[in-house]
C-alpha cells in the first residue's frame, strides 16, 4: 500500500527580503529554548512573530539533530487536522489505529527536534492539546509557537515580540542605521525606488512616518510602497490626513491593532478598483495558489453584457498623482464611495491585477513545484475576506468557483494518474493542501454543496492512499459519507475509498465491511467500475487478513477478467500486484514472476512510477522464493529508486527489510546489520511494530538474528547504529547503489531510546552531556556560552571540554570543531 510525499511548508520559510534587525528578541529566545520546551511568541497582528520565530529556529538548527520543522496552520480551520498537521510536516505517515495525536508522540518519543507552530490563535485548543502531549509523551522535543494569545499552559514561557524601536523624530537622528523601524523603511524603500536611502532632509519625516505606524513592520513595509509615487514628506502628510479621518482628529491614541487596520485601509484604497475586488475574492485561497487558482477564483461576471471596460468611480486617493491631476480626474459617485468594483473581471485581467498587488506588496511571490505561486499575509487575507462578506453573494460565490476548481484540478490528477508525471502531480497536490481543505470544508459545511464535496474527497482517492494521507483522507470521506446518505454513484465510491483508507490504518474489519457496502450499492447502481474497485478494496484487505487461498482466487479472477470500462488503470495494476503477492506466498515463485512481468510491461508503456515500484518489489519477493538472492537484490534495489521518486516511504521500509534479508542470504552481514537499522528508523515514521505482523516481524528478527551471529554483538550494534543514523535520502543511496558508507551517528543523537555517541577512534565514547559540549564548541560558544545553554556553571563547562579535548587526544577548540563537522 502507498506511501507518503513531502508536503509544503515543511522546512522553514524562505526569507525574501532582509530580516531586520532584532538581536534583543533573538538573545532572549535562545535563552528561553535553552531552558523551557514551549516558548510562545505573542504579539499584535503585523509584528512579525512569524519572520522572527523563523529566523530563531534557523539559528538552531544545529542543536537539534533531527532538524527544525514548520508547521503552518493559517491555512487550517478544523481542530481535527492539526495532529495531522503537525505529523505532515514531520513527513511522519502513520497508519497505525491509534488516535492522532497518541500516534504522533509515540513516533516522537525518541526525537531531538524543534517543532514551529505557526498562527496558533483560531486554534488555540486543539494547539495547546498537541503542546501539552508532546510535552508529555517525549523528552526531546521542543515547541516554539507563534499567536497572538497565549496557549494558556503551565509550561509555557513567553516572549513578547514588540513593536520595533522608534527613535524621536526632534531628536538625534546622525545614525539612522542604529533605528530597526527606520532601517526598515529605507530597505524597503530602496526596493521600490532605486538609490533611496535616508538623508539628513528626509530623516525626520522618516521616523514620524515610523512612530505614526506605531513601528509594525506590516504597516511600515504597506507605506513604504507608496514611495514609488511619493517622497516621505508626501507620504506623511497623507497618512496623517488618513488618520484624522479614522480617528477624530486623535491619532496619538490609537491602539495598535486600529494603526494595522488603518495602514491596510490606506494601503487597499490605493489600489484600483479591479485590483480591490481581486483581493477580496483572492481571500478564499488558503496558503500559496498559482495564477491558474487565481483566475478561476477571480474571474467571474458582475454585469449584463460582460464587454464594458472598467467604469468604477475614482476618488482623490486612486490617482496618487499632483493636485491638478487629482482635481481634474477624481469624481465621486456614491455615497460611501467604499465599495469595491463589481464590473466583470476576465481571466487575462486577472494577471494585471496580481502584477500590481505584488508591486503594493500585498501579494508576495514565491517559487513552487509548478513555478510561481503566490500568497496574502494572514492578515491581509482575513482583511480581504472581510470586504469580499461586505459584497452582497460575493464570498459564496467565490468559495464555489475555489472548489470546482479545486475539483477540475484534482479530477485532471486523476485522470493521468497512471501514467508519467507522478512526481510532479504529488508535488502539486501537496502545495494546494490547504486549498484542498478549504473546499472540502466548505462543501460540507454548506447546504447545497454537499455532493460536491463527496465527490472531490473521491476524486483525491489516489493522493490520500498514495501520497501517505490516509489519516486524514479517512477524515473528509467519512464526513462527506455522513452529509451524503443517499444511494449515489459518489456514494460508493466514498465507501470503497472510506475502507482503503480504514485498512491503511490498520482497521482491517472496518474497511471490509466498507468495501462490500460499496459492492452492494455500486452492483444495485449497475456501476462496473465502481464495483471492480470495491472488490480490489475486499481483496487486499482478505489479503491482509491471511486468508491466502481466497485472495488467491479473487486476484485470479479480477486479472482474468481485465479492466472494466470506467475502471482506473492503477487498480487494475494494483489487481496485478496482489495476485503475484498471494503467489509469492504461497511459493508459486514462477507464476508471481510472470505475473508481475506481464504488470510491468503495462507500467512501462504508460511511463508509470508508483505501481511499478511495487511491481518491482514482488519480483523481488518472488525471486527470494526461488532463493535467486543476486535478482532479488537488483528488483528491490530498481524499486526503490522509484520509491523515493514519489516518495513512498512505506514501500521504502518494506523494501529495505527485504534487502537486509538478501544480504544476510548473500553473506554480507555489516549491509545487513546497516541496512536494518535504516529500516528501524524509517518504520519508526510509520509504525514501529510493522503493523502487528507476523510475516514481516518475524523475517526482520530472522535477519538480525543472523547479521549478528555473522559478525558479533559489538559490530552488528556498530553496523545497526551507522544505518540508523541515515536520512532517508541517504538511506536509499546507500541501500540502491552502495556507494553511501553509513557514517558515524552525530554527537548526542538517539534512536530508539539508545544514546549513540560518537568516538573518534575505536572505544572512545562521549557521554551524552560531552557530546552536547562539543557540538555547542563547534558552533562557537564560548564556556560562558555554552554554560547558559546548557543552564549549568561555567566551572562545569569548563570541565566538559577538558574532558572532550582529553578524551579525543586534542589540545584546540578548533580541533572539537573540525572533528563534530567530520562526523556529519
Amino acid at each position: 500500500m502507498g506511501g507518503s510525499a513531502p508536503g509544503p511548508d515543511r522546512q522553514l520559510p524562505v526569507e525574501t527580503t532582509s530580516f531586520v534587525d532584532r538581536r534583543g528578541e533573538l538573545a532572549a529566545g535562545r535563552e528561553l529554548l535553552a531552558r523551557a520546551r514551549l516558548v510562545t511568541l505573542t504579539g499584535p497582528g503585523g509584528v512579525g512573530k512569524t519572520r522572527l520565530a523563523a529566523r530563531l529556529a534557523a539559528g538552531l538548527r544545529r542543536t537539534f539533530p533531527d532538524g527544525v520543522r514548520f508547521v503552518p496552520l493559517s491555512g487550517l480551520d478544523d481542530p481535527a487536522l492539526v495532529p495531522l498537521a503537525a505529523a505532515d510536516a514531520l513527513d511522519l505517515p502513520d497508519r497505525s489505529a491509534r488516535p492522532p495525536l497518541d500516534a504522533l508522540v509515540e513516533q516522537l518519543k525518541d526525537r531531538r527536534l524543534l517543532l514551529l507552530v505557526d498562527n496558533c490563535e483560531h486554534l488555540p485548543t486543539a494547539c495547546a492539546e498537541l503542546a501539552a502531549a508532546l510535552l508529555h509523551g517525549t523528552t526531546g522535543v521542543r515547541i516554539l509557537a507563534t499567536s497572538r494569545h497565549r496557549l494558556g499552559l503551565t509550561e509555557e514561557h513567553l516572549l513578547e515580540v514588540r513593536p520595533l524601536p522608534v527613535p524621536d523624530p526632534d531628536g538625534d537622528l546622525s545614525a539612522p542605521e542604529g533605528s530597526p523601524a527606520l532601517a526598515l523603511f529605507a530597505d524597503r524603500a530602496a526596493a521600490v525606488v532605486p538609490g533611496f536611502r535616508l538623508t539628513a532632509a528626509n530623516r525626520a519625516a522618516a521616523a514620524r512616518l515610523c512612530r505614526r505606524l506605531d513601528g509594525l513592520p506590516l504597516a511600515i513595509e504597506l507605506a513604504a510602497v507608496r514611495m514609488r509615487v511619493l517622497d516621505v514628506d508626501q507620504l506623511l502628510d497623507r497618512l496623517d490626513d488618513r488618520y484624522r479621518l479614522l480617528t477624530g482628529g486623535s491619532p496619538a491614541s490609537l491602539p495598535r491593532h486600529q494603526t494595522l487596520r488603518a495602514a491596510v485601509d490606506w494601503s487597499h484604497e490605493l489600489c484600483t478598483g479591479r485590483e480591490r475586488l481581486v483581493w477580496a475574492r483572492l481571500s478564499v485561497l488558503a496558503g500559496s495558489f498559482d495564477l491558474e487558482a487565481a483566475e478561476a477564483v477571480c474571474a467571474a461576471t458582475g454585469g449584463a453584457d460582460g464587454g464594458e471596460e472598467e467604469r468604477s468611480d475614482i476618488r482623490p486617493h486612486d490617482v496618487l498623482g499632483l493636485e491638478a491631476a487629482e482635481a481634474v480626474c477624481a469624481a465621486t459617485g456614491g455615497a460611501d464611495g467604499g465599495e469595491e468594483e463589481r464590473a466583470d473581471i476576465r481571466p487575462h485581467d486577472v494577471l494585471d491585477a496580481v502584477a500590481g498587488l505584488i508591486d503594493k506588496s500585498v501579494l508576495s511571490r514565491e517559487s513552487g513545484p509548478d513555478g510561481i505561486r503566490y500568497r496574502l499575509l494572514d492578515t491581509l487575507r482575513h482583511y480581504g475576506l472581510d470586504r469580499l462578506r461586505a459584497l452582497p453573494g460575493e464570498e459564496p460565490a467565490a468559495r464555489r468557483r475555489q472548489r470546482d476548481w479545486m475539483l477540475r484540478r484534482a479530477a485532471a490528477c486523476e485522470r493521468a494518474w497512471f501514467g508519467p508525471g507522478q512526481r510532479d502531480m504529488v508535488a502539486r497536490l501537496r502545495a494546494d493542501q490547504d486549498n484542498i481543505r478549504t473546499a472540502l470544508d466548505f462543501s460540507l459545511t454548506t447546504r447545497g454543496e454537499r455532493l460536491a464535496g463527496l465527490r472531490l474527497a473521491g476524486t483525491l482517492w489516489f493522493y490520500w492512499h498514495a501520497c501517505g494521507a490516509p489519516r486524514e483522507g479517512r477524515h473528509w470521506v467519512d464526513r462527506a459519507l455522513a452529509a451524503n446518505p443517499e444511494p449515489t454513484p459518489e456514494r460508493a465510491r466514498g465507501l470503497w475509498i472510506a475502507g482503503l483508507l480504514a485498512a491503511a490504518t490498520h482497521a482491517l474489519t472496518a474497511g471490509l465491511a466498507l468495501a462490500r457496502d460499496a459492492h452492494l450499492l455500486a452492483q444495485d447502481l449497475d456501476d462496473a467500475a465502481e464495483t471492480a474497485h470495491a472488490e480490489y478494496v475486499i481483496g487486499v484487505i482478505t489479503l491482509f487478513m491471511d486468508d491466502l487461498p481466497t485472495a488467491l482466487r479473487h486476484f485470479e479472477a479480477s486479472v482474468a477478467r481485465g479492466p472494466v470500462p470506467g475502471q482506473h488503470l492503477s487498480l487494475h495494476g494494483l489487481d496485478q500486484v496482489e495476485l503475484a503477492c498471494a503467489l509469492g506466498f504461497l511459493g508459486e515463485a514462477d507464476r508471481a514472476v510472470e505475473v508481475c512481468e506481464a504488470a510491468r510491461r503495462m507500467c512501462e508503456r504508460h511511463g508509470e512510477e508508483w505501481v511499478h515500484s511495487y511491481v518491482l518489489r514482488m519480483l523481488a519477493l518472488a525471486h527470494t522464493v526461488c532463493r535467486d538472492w543476486p535478482r532479488a537484490e537488483h528488483h528491490a534495489r530498481q524499486a526503490l529508486r522509484l520509491k523515493i521518486a514519489v516518495h513512498d516511504v512505506i514501500g521504502i521500509a518494506l523494501t529495505l527489510d527485504l534487502l537486509a534479508r538478501t544480504a544476510v542470504e548473500q553473506g554480507t552481514h555489516e549491509r545487513a546489520a546497516a541496512l536494518l537499522g535504516a529500516a528501524d528508523r524509517t518504520w519508526t515514521a510509520i509504525d514501529r511494530d510493522r503493523w502487528g505482523s507476523a510475516t514481516l516481524t518475524s523475517a526482520r528478527r530472522d535477519s538480525e538474528a543472523r547479521a549478528r551471529a555473522g559478525l558479533g554483538p559489538s559490530d552488528y550494534g556498530r553496523a545497526y547504529e551507522r544505518g540508523a543514523a541515515l536520512d532517508l535520502a541517504r538511506t536509499v543511496e546507500y541501500a540502491v547503489g552502495d556507494t553511501v558508507r553509513p557514517r558515524r551517528p552525530t554527537a548526542g543523537r538517539r534512536t530508539n531510546g539508545r544514546h549513540r555517541s560518537t568516538p573518534s577512534t575505536p572505544g572512545v565514547r562521549l557521554t551524552r552531556r560531552e557530546s552536547e559540549v562539543a557540538e555547542l564548541v563547534a558552533q562557537g560558544l564560548a564556556n560562558q556560552q555554552i554554560a547558559d545553554r546548557l543552564v549549568i556553571a561555567r566551572r562545569t563547562a569548563e570541565g566538559h571540554v577538558e574532558r572532550v579535548l582529553r578524551k579525543l587526544g586534542f589540545n584546540k577548540r578548533s580541533q572539537i570543531a573540525a572533528w563534530v563537522a567530520a562526523q556529519r
